[in-house]
C-alpha cells in the first residue's frame, strides 16, 4: 500500500496541559515516525499496560509499517479559535461552520481561514412558562432535592429547609463543535414579582396564570451569530438553591446564618435561527432528562411519579428576535480592501428551520441587573458554601477547560453609562447692522467721536453695507492702494432691554480680541458714561458711551477707544496679501466683553470682517451693533441602565443664550499707496522639482547679485563673514608686525583646511535642494508632490526621511487620489509605490534615470502661541497702550524649516527638499466658554448640529448625515466622535484636564466631513476656566452661611470681592478690604436663592489698585423648595398700567412677640409694603403687597417667604397670578 499525506489541524489545550512530546517532536521540527502495533488501542487501558510501549509482551510491531507526522504551528489558525474545540483534529478538507470554503483549487480551508460575516442578533421580550405551572414545578423540585440531600447525609428531618434563591438563563451560540463565545449569563424574574407598571404581559390562557412565567427584564445581544446550518442559540435555564437553617420554626439572623449555594440545570433549548426575516416570533419546547445536548451538563428529569403526568410537555421559551440593520452595511473602505477572488465566492448557503408558532407582542420589561464575575470551571451539582450570601457565577458551559486568558477578562455589558450630550449653541458671528436714521447721526457727531480720514484727511462717511459674499477678490488685489489701514472704533455699549437682571451693570469694561496674526489685544478699562452725562450704575438702561480712564481717575476725552492696524504690503511675507484679503472675506473677529472691576465675564460677540473690502474704494466705514451675549449651560447627567439600552435615547440639554447687552462699534479701512509691488501669491505649482545640478552656486564670502548681463559676485573680507575666524586672529597675536602677518596667514590657512570640507559639503548640498514654502493653516493639509530623479544610470532604492512629523509621505493610493482630486493635478498615481522599512521611513525603487513623483502632505494641528495666550480675566495688560499697530518683519520668527532627505544606500543623498512653512491665521466658527472646578476633567458631550440634513427626513435613515470626524490643537486632550447609528446625529466627547485657579486654557477643535481630513469644515475655539469648587445645600428664599479660606500672596494687597448673582450672594466684608502677606483671613458670605433647582456662581476675589484676579471660586448651589403651606390664586390684566395691590394675614404661632422678615422669588413683579414686621405672640398681621403689570399673557407662581429674625424660613405662601 503506497503512504499517503494529509494534513490535520487543531486546537491545542493550554500551555500546562499539553502532551509530554519526544524532543524530536516538538514544534518547528521534521517529520516522526512512531511504530505500529497489532491488536485494539484499547490494550492502551489493560492494568498490566507498562510505560514504556516496547516493555510490554502483549504488543507486536507491525513490520515495514509506522506512522509518520510532522507537527507544526500555523498562525492563522489563531484567528478561528473561537470556532474549534481544544484538542480536536481536524483536517482541511472537512467543513467547519464559520468558515468560507477555500480559493482556488487547494480546497484546504486551513491554509487560509476566512471567516464568515457575523450578524447581531437581539433577543427580546423573553419568557418561560413551566407546567403544570411554576409553583407546582419549583415546589416539586424542592421537595426531591431536599429529600436527596437527606438521604445522601442518612438523616431525618434537621430543621433546615431550601429554598430558590435565583433562577438563570444561560444563552450563548454554538457552531456544532462548541460554544462560539462563553455563555451570557441573565437573571430571570416570576412575573408575579413584577411591578404593575413594569411587568411584561404574558400570554396565558387564565388569570391565574399571568405570574406563572419566569420573565427577563431586558435583552440579549448576540454578536457572533453567523447565518450557517450548523450554527445555533443554546438555552440553559439553571436553578440556585440554598440551604437555610432554622431554630425553633423561626429563620436566623443574617449573621448567624449559613446559605449553601447549590446550583442545578433544570431544562434546556436549542434554536437555529433564519436570519434576514425582520422580527420573528419564536416559541421553543424546553428539554430535561438524559438526553444528550451542547450544555454538556447533567439535566433534571421530572420523575414518572410526577404529579404533572407523562403527556404534559416540560414547558416552553418564548422570545421576539430581531437583527441589527448597520451589521449588513459595508463601508467604502472595506470594498476597496476586497480581493477581487471574493466577488467569485459561492454564495450563503440558506438556513433551514421549522416555521415558529407565533405569540401576541409584548412590551420590554425593565433593566437587567445580573452579576457578571467568571468563575472556575465546575461539575453540575457542586455545592459551594459561602457566609452571608451566594456568589453570582457564569461558567463556559461549551468547553470544560476555560483558558486562563478568557477566565481572567470580565465581560461588558451591553450597555454603558452615556452622558447626556448639550446642543451646539456656540457664539456665531453676526453680520447684524444698523440704518442709521439722521438723529441717530445727529447723536454721534453731538456726542464728540473723532472722525476717521482717509489718506485726503478728508473724513470718511459713514456706508451702508454691501450684501455679504458679494465681493470681488480680483478687483482688490488689482487695486492701486494696497495699503490698508484697519480702524476698530468703539463707540457705546448699553445693556439690553429684554436681557436678564440678576446682576448689576458693570460701571467699566475692556474688551479682548485679536485681529489677524498681531498680538492679542486687551483694551484699557474703558468707563461706561450716560448720554446724560451722569455715570451708568445700578440697573439703568441708557445708552452709554465708552471712556477710557486716565490714571488719576478722570476720563479721557473724546470719547471711545480708536484702534489703528497697519497693514502694509511692504511688510508682508511673500505672497501674504492675498491670505490677508482672504481673512477679511471669510473671518470674523471675536469679541470679548469683561466687567472692569469683578473681571467677570459680562458676554461674547462676533462681526464678520467682510465689510472691510472696499473693492475699488478709497476708503469704507461702517456702523454695526452686535449683540453681546452668554452661553448657559445646564448641569451634567447621565443616562444608566433600561434608558440606555433604547435606541436613540439621548437628548441634549437645553442651552440658554442669554443677550446682556448690545456693543456699538464702526469698521473702517483706508486704503494708501505703496511704494513696493505689493507681495502677491505666485502660480502655486502643486509640483516641485528638484534644481538642475549644473548650476554653480556662490559660496564662502561670496554675496551674489543677478544682473541683466548675468551673475556678479561681490568679495568679501573673511573676518566679516566668519566670527570664529575674527575671534582666533585677535587671540595671542606675537608682537611685531612681521610675525603678526605671518601668525595671521597660518591661521588663515588652518581655518581654510577646518571648513573645506563642510564649504564644499554645503555647496554641493546647495545645487542638489530645492525649496517649497507652505502656507500653513491649523487643520487644513497642504499637499504637493516633488519629482523625484535617479541621477545614476544603474536602479537603486530610495529611502525618504524627514525630520518632522507634521510633514509627511501619502503612502495609502486612495488618499493620494483624494487629494489629486481636490487639487486637480494631473500626475499618476502608482498602486503599492512605497515599501516600509522597520523603522517606519518609506522607501521608492528608481531606475536609472528614472523620474517619479513623491506626494507629501503637511498638516499641524497645533495652534500659533501667540493665538493661544490666555487674554482677559487675569489681569489687565498694557498690549493695548498704543492706538496704532503695524505688522512688521517680527512675524518670520514663527517660520519653520523642515528637511526631507532622499538618500541611497550608504546614506548618499541625491536630492533635498526644504520646506518653509509658513503659519496663517485660521478661521473661528463658534466659540464655548466653560467653567469648570479646579485639578479635575471637564467631560462634556456636544451633539453637532444637521448641517446636512434635510427637513423633513425620516429618523434612522442611512445616508441622511455624513460621518464627521474631530481633531484637537492640543494632544492632551481627547477628543472623539460618537455616532449612535446611520441617520442618528453625531456628538463630539470632549476630555480636558483643568489646571489650577484661576488658570484659563484654550484650544481649538476642526471637524472634517472626509476620511483624509484635507480641510475642516469647521473649526471651533474653546476656553476652560478653571475655578476653585465650593458645593452648597439650602434651600430658596432661605438665607444659608459659610465661609471661603482666602491666603496672602507674597505681598499685602488691597482685595474685594465680586459675584455674578449680588441677589443672591452676600459677602462680609462687601467693600475692600487689606488681604496680609502670606496671611490667612475669612470671607464669610450668605446665600439665598430664589429657585429650586441645580445653579451656578462665579465669586472673583480682585485687586482693586492692580485690577488682577487674586481667586475665583465656582459655588454649586443644590437648592431644594421650601414646603408650601398655603397658595392663593388671583387674575391681573395684562398692560402698562399701576399694578394691583393686595394684602394677606399671618398669625404668629408663638406665645412671644417674633420679628420676621419678607422675601420672595420675583421681586420683579411683586413688592412688599415693608420688608419686616413684628407681630406679638399669637397676634394676626396684615402683610400688604403690591404686583407690578406685566405685558405678556400667561401665568406665574411667585412665592412669598416669611423668614425668622436668624432669616430661617417659617412659613411660605405661593400666589399663583393669572395675567389675562
Amino acid at each position: 500500500m503506497p503512504p499517503t499525506t494529509t494534513s490535520l489541524g487543531g486546537r491545542g489545550g493550554a500551555a500546562g496541559e499539553l502532551p509530554a512530546l519526544p524532543r524530536h517532536a516538538r514544534p518547528g521540527r521534521r517529520s516522526v515516525r512512531l511504530k505500529l502495533y497489532h491488536g485494539t488501542p484499547r490494550a492502551l487501558l489493560h492494568p498490566r499496560f507498562q510505560n514504556p510501549v516496547e516493555k510490554n509482551k502483549y504488543m507486536t510491531v507491525m513490520e515495514k509499517s509506522y506512522l509518520q507526522y510532522a507537527l507544526k504551528s500555523h498562525q492563522p489558525l489563531e484567528a478561528i479559535f473561537h470556532l474549534l474545540p481544544e484538542n480536536l483534529l481536524i483536517s482541511g478538507l472537512q467543513t467547519v461552520p464559520g468558515l468560507l470554503p477555500a480559493r482556488g483549487d487547494t480546497g484546504d480551508c486551513l491554509q487560509k481561514p476566512r471567516l464568515m460575516k457575523t450578524v447581531t442578533c437581539y433577543l427580546e421580550r423573553l419568557f418561560i412558562q413551566l407546567y403544570p405551572s411554576l409553583e407546582e414545578f419549583e415546589e416539586e423540585l424542592l421537595d426531591l432535592l431536599n429529600s436527596d440531600r437527606l438521604l445522601q447525609a442518612n438523616t431525618g428531618s434537621d430543621g433546615e429547609e431550601l429554598v430558590v434563591r435565583e433562577r438563570r438563563l444561560h444563552v450563548g451560540v454554538h457552531n456544532g463543535l462548541r460554544f462560539v463565545q462563553a455563555p451570557q449569563v441573565a437573571v430571570l424574574v416570576p412575573g408575579a414579582e413584577l411591578s404593575p407598571s413594569g411587568c411584561q404581559r404574558v400570554p396565558s390562557s387564565g388569570a391565574r396564570d399571568a405570574g406563572q412565567a419566569l420573565v427577563l427584564r431586558s435583552r440579549i445581544q448576540l454578536s457572533e451569530m453567523v447565518p450557517h446550518p450548523a450554527f445555533g442559540v443554546c438555552f440553559q435555564l439553571e436553578y440556585v438553591f440554598c440551604s437555610t437553617g432554622r431554630a425553633g420554626g423561626k429563620a436566623l439572623s443574617g449573621s448567624a446564618r449559613s446559605e449553601a449555594a447549590d446550583m442545578r440545570s433544570v431544562r434546556w433549548a436549542v434554536w437555529s435561527p433564519a436570519l434576514g426575516t425582520g422580527d420573528t416570533d419564536v416559541v421553543l419546547p424546553l428539554r430535561g432528562g438524559a438526553r444528550r445536548g451542547p450544555c454538556q451538563a447533567l439535566v433534571y428529569r421530572t420523575p414518572p411519579s410526577s404529579r404533572q403526568g407523562k403527556h404534559v410537555e416540560s414547558g416552553t421559551v418564548q422570545f421576539r428576535v430581531s437583527t441589527d440593520s448597520e451589521e449588513h452595511l459595508v463601508s467604502a473602505a472595506e470594498l476597496l480592501c476586497k480581493d477581487r477572488d471574493e466577488l467569485k465566492q459561492p454564495p450563503t448557503p440558506s438556513l433551514r428551520v421549522p416555521t415558529p408558532r407565533r405569540v401576541p407582542v409584548s412590551p420590554r420589561g425593565p433593566g437587567l441587573s445580573v452579576s457578571q464575575l467568571v468563575a472556575s470551571p465546575r461539575g453540575t451539582g457542586q455545592t459551594l458554601q459561602q457566609d452571608g450570601g451566594i456568589t453570582h457565577l457564569e461558567t463556559n458551559l461549551g468547553s470544560p477547560d476555560t483558558e486562563p486568558c478568557a477566565s481572567d477578562q470580565l465581560r461588558a455589558l451591553p450597555f454603558t453609562p452615556l452622558q447626556l450630550p448639550m446642543a451646539a449653541v456656540g457664539l456665531q458671528a453676526s453680520s447684524f447692522h444698523v440704518s442709521l436714521s439722521r438723529a441717530s447721526l445727529a447723536r454721534l457727531h453731538a456726542a464728540g467721536f473723532p472722525d476717521i480720514l482717509d489718506r485726503n484727511q478728508e473724513p470718511v462717511e459713514i456706508s451702508e453695507p454691501v450684501e455679504l459674499g458679494s465681493f470681488n477678490l480680483q478687483l482688490e488685489e488689482a487695486d492701486p492702494l494696497q495699503g490698508n489701514e484697519i480702524v476698530l472704533q468703539f463707540l457705546a455699549f448699553d445693556r439690553d432691554a429684554q436681557g436678564s437682571v440678576e446682576g448689576l451693570w458693570p460701571r467699566t469694561v475692556f474688551l479682548t480680541f485679536q485681529f489677524y496674526r498681531f498680538p492679542p489685544v486687551t483694551t484699557p478699562r474703558l468707563q461706561l458714561v450716560s448720554t446724560d452725562g451722569g455715570l451708568a450704575t445700578g440697573l439703568a438702561v441708557p445708552a452709554q458711551l465708552l471712556f477710557r480712564v486716565n490714571e488719576d481717575g478722570t476720563l479721557t476725552k473724546p470719547p471711545g477707544l480708536q484702534l489703528k492696524y497697519m497693514v502694509d504690503p511692504a511688510f508682508l511675507r511673500p505672497g501674504e496679501q492675498r491670505w490677508f484679503l482672504r481673512y477679511l472675506a471669510e473671518h470674523s473677529l471675536q469679541i470679548d466683553v469683561w466687567d472692569g472691576d469683578s473681571l467677570l465675564h459680562v458676554g461674547s460677540a462676533a462681526i464678520k470682517l467682510e465689510p472691510l473690502l472696499r473693492q475699488g474704494r478709497m476708503a469704507v466705514r461702517t456702523y454695526h451693533e452686535l449683540e453681546v451675549a452668554t452661553t448657559e449651560y445646564e448641569p451634567d447627567g447621565t443616562v444608566m441602565g433600561r434608558e440606555a439600552l433604547r435606541h436613540g435615547a439621548l437628548r441634549p440639554l437645553g442651552v440658554r443664550v442669554a443677550v446682556r447687552g448690545r456693543l456699538h462699534l464702526c469698521l473702517a479701512n483706508v486704503g494708501h499707496p505703496c511704494e513696493g509691488t505689493p507681495g502677491q501669491l505666485p502660480f502655486h505649482s502643486r509640483i516641485v522639482t528638484a534644481p538642475d545640478s549644473t548650476v554653480t552656486t556662490p559660496g564662502g564670502g561670496w554675496n551674489s547679485l543677478n544682473t541683466p548681463g548675468g551673475r556678479t559676485a561681490w568679495a568679501r573680507r573673511l573676518v566679516d563673514v566668519d566670527n570664529e575666524l575674527q575671534a582666533a586672529l585677535r587671540s595671542r597675536r606675537p608682537e611685531g608686525w612681521p610675525k603678526q602677518r605671518a601668525w595671521d596667514l597660518q591661521v588663515i590657512d588652518a581655518y581654510r583646511d577646518h571648513i573645506k570640507g563642510e564649504s564644499i559639503y554645503q555647496m554641493l548640498s546647495q545645487a542638489i535642494t530645492a525649496t517649497r514654502t507652505v502656507h500653513a493653516v491649523l487643520g487644513t493639509a497642504e499637499f504637493f508632490e516633488f519629482a523625484l530623479k535617479n541621477p545614476y544610470t544603474v536602479q537603486h532604492t530610495v529611502t525618504i526621511e524627514v525630520n518632522d512629523p507634521e510633514l509627511s509621505v501619502i503612502l495609502d493610493p486612495r488618499e493620494w487620489r483624494h487629494f489629486k482630486e481636490l487639487t486637480k493635478s494631473v500626475t499618476p498615481v502608482e498602486e503599492d509605490m512605497f515599501h516600509l522599512r522597520d523603522d517606519l521611513k518609506p522607501q521608492v525603487y528608481l531606475r536609472p534615470s528614472e523620474t517619479v513623483h513623491i506626494p507629501f502632505k503637511y498638516q499641524t494641528f497645533s495652534a500659533d502661541p501667540a493665538v493661544v495666550a490666555a487674554q482677559g480675566p487675569a489681569g489687565l495688560g498694557t498690549g493695548a497702550g498704543g492706538d496704532t499697530h503695524s505688522l512688521g518683519k517680527s512675524g518670520a520668527k514663527q517660520t519653520k524649516l523642515i528637511q526631507v532627505t532622499f538618500q541611497v544606500s550608504g546614506g548618499k543623498p541625491i536630492a533635498l527638499l526644504r520646506v518653509k512653512v509658513e503659519p496663517q491665521p485660521h478661521v473661528v466658527d463658534q466659540t464655548f466658554r466653560f467653567y469648570h472646578p479646579e485639578l479635575t476633567f471637564l467631560k462634556k458631550t456636544i451633539r453637532l448640529p444637521p448641517w446636512y440634513t434635510l427637513p423633513g427626513t425620516p429618523v434612522g435613515v442611512p445616508g441622511g448625515q455624513p460621518e464627521m470626524f474631530v481633531r484637537c490643537s492640543d494632544p492632551d486632550i481627547i477628543c472623539e466622535t460618537k455616532s449612535l447609528g446611520p441617520g442618528e446625529p453625531q456628538d463630539i466627547f470632549l476630555k480636558v484636564a483643568g489646571g489650577p485657579s484661576p488658570q484659563i486654557k484654550k484650544f481649538f477643535v476642526a471637524i472634517y466631513m472626509d476620511t483624509w481630513l484635507a480641510a475642516p469644515v469647521q473649526i471651533w475655539q474653546f476656553y476652560l476656566h478653571s475655578l476653585q469648587r465650593l458645593d452648597v445645600a439650602c434651600t430658596a428664599g432661605q438665607l444659608t452661611r459659610l465661609s471661603l479660606l482666602l491666603r496672602g500672596t507674597a505681598a499685602p494687597r488691597r482685595v474685594r470681592a465680586f459675584t455674578s448673582h449680588p441677589q443672591e450672594l452676600e459677602m462680609d466684608p462687601s467693600g475692600a478690604f487689606l488681604l496680609p502677606a502670606n496671611g490667612i483671613q475669612d470671607l464669610y458670605i450668605g446665600v439665598r436663592p430664589r429657585r429650586a433647582g441645580s445653579k451656578f456662581i462665579y465669586l472673583n476675589l480682585v485687586d482693586v489698585e492692580s485690577h488682577q484676579l487674586v481667586s475665583s471660586w465656582l459655588l454649586c448651589l443644590s437648592c431644594r423648595q421650601p414646603l408650601i403651606s398655603k397658595a392663593f390664586e388671583i387674575s391681573l390684566p395684562v398692560g402698562g398700567g399701576k399694578g394691583c395691590n393686595k394684602r394677606i394675614t399671618y398669625t404668629n404661632p408663638y406665645p412671644s412677640p417674633r420679628l420676621y422678615f419678607l422675601c420672595t422669588n420675583r421681586p420683579d413683579l411683586l413688592q412688599f409694603k415693608e420688608d419686616s414686621f413684628e407681630v406679638a405672640g399669637g397676634e394676626v398681621y396684615t402683610i400688604g403687597l403690591r404686583f407690578a403689570p406685566s405685558q405678556t399673557v400667561g401665568e406665574e407662581e411667585i412665592l412669598i417667604h416669611i423668614n425668622d429674625h436668624e432669616d430661617k424660613n417659617e412659613e411660605t405662601f405661593c400666589v399663583k397670578v393669572l395675567y389675562q
